[in-house]
């Protein structure tokens, strides 16, 4: 999936020359785009707050540090797919109050 979504990094390679991994250009486009965006989104989540931050300091770019995010995304909404499994309980709604309008 990751690599369908264009989200997986690329090895470059010809003959015995194996180069650096570089992100792939390649893949479904508005699937890439929507992962990015929701790991954006979820940078105000502690977890992923953290995580965000570890790749930082290990000495990735903003841009870089949001890929790695949306990859980790990606392989729980594939094993959540492969599982038929959700991510957990549905949090209740507080209940509706009631306005007097006397």
């Amino acid at each position: 999936m990751a690599a369908y979504s264009g989200i997986a990094p690329v090895t470059p390679s010809s003959g015995s020359s194996i180069k650096r991994e570089r992100p792939a250009r390649t893949g479904n486009r508005k699937l890439k785009q929507a992962l990015f965006l929701a790991a954006f989104a979820t940078l105000s989540d502690p977890n992923s707050r953290a995580y965000h931050d570890r790749k930082r300091a290990e000495g990735k770019k903003h841009n870089a540090a949001l890929i790695c995010l949306a990859r980790r995304r990606c392989d729980v909404l594939f094993a959540m797919l492969r599982n038929k499994t959700t991510t957990g309980t549905p949090r209740p709604h507080p209940p509706l109050q009631q306005v007097d309008k006397h």
